[in-house]
């Protein structure tokens, strides 16, 4: 789930207000985008990828927010880290981009939520 946007890095570019599926995040009149609406994210890591600036902090737990700081983010060394991953941008030629695999990971992630709706209805 998205975290945090670092107001130190952060270039105002809005690229992850444009690349957002669920509209989690508002254009600010000055400064980075609103948090607005963090329940709806689905830990997509879309906003993380498009940051040039490795402003966003997206905590891999989808289900529930993550307490971090920006100094922790900073020091924990996760900061576009998904993105360098990825192959994007400036690492486009060290890193095999690899968004394709994203597909499996999803529908691992829906059967798994699928299989805990009837678990939850056999318990209830």
């Amino acid at each position: 789930m998205i975290e945090l946007i670092l107001a130190d890095r952060c270039t105002d570019c809005g690229a992850c207000v444009q690349v957002c599926p669920t509209n989690v995040l508002d254009r600010a009149q000055s400064g980075p985008p609103l948090l607005a609406r963090v329940e709806d994210c689905q830990t997509c890591f879309m906003c993380e990828l498009y940051c040039r600036a490795d402003a966003i902090y997206v905590a891999p737990d989808c289900d529930r927010r993550v307490a971090i700081t920006a100094d922790e983010a900073v020091a924990s060394g996760r900061l576009g880290q998904y993105r360098k991953h990825s192959g994007w941008d400036e690492w486009a030629g060290q890193f095999p981009n690899e968004q394709w695999l994203m597909e499996t990971v999803f529908r691992r992630a829906g059967e798994a939520a699928r299989a805990a709706e009837t678990d939850d209805k056999r318990t209830a």
